[in-house]
């Protein structure tokens, strides 16, 4: 783990020294940190993570996760794919004939491109409408 934050010093060019002026982490807990006396705490790894803006994730690992940092729960995603694929499906619903634009049919790269906006479009919707509707709850 120690290794990975010596990884980030150097890329920063900073000396333990600045990221304990700019974090409030004493000098002595890099000290036990390093010669493993102490594992570092959840709060001081947050801090150190937020000075280099990485996760702690890699901070402690080294390996970068994806991480959804969208808002949107479980089933607020299930909630968007649902609606998604209903709308996809009155789209290119043949009984309808198949959907044009200005005359034009629409080709299968056109509605996939539609159908990435319009992911995009739902989730936004979604996140302005919980902040909207439920404002302390989703504050940003």
């Amino acid at each position: 783990m120690y290794e990975v934050f010596e990884q980030l010093l150097q890329k920063f060019g900073v000396s333990t020294y600045q990221v304990s002026k700019a974090t409030g982490i004493p000098q002595s807990t890099f000290s036990s940190w390093k010669s493993r006396k102490n594992l570092i705490s959840g709060e001081k790894a947050k801090k150190i993570a937020e000075y280099f803006g990485v996760s702690v994730d890699y901070l402690m690992t080294g390996v970068e996760t994806k991480q959804d940092n969208s808002g949107l729960t479980a089933r607020d995603k299930r909630d968007i794919t649902k609606d998604l694929d209903s709308i996809m499906e009155k789209l290119t619903n043949k009984e309808d004939g198949p959907a044009s634009y200005d005359g034009e049919d629409l080709s299968p790269e056109a509605a996939e491109l539609f159908k990435e906006e319009l992911e995009i479009a739902l989730k936004r919707l979604k996140l302005i409408n919980k902040e909207k509707y439920n404002p302390n709850k989703n504050k940003r």
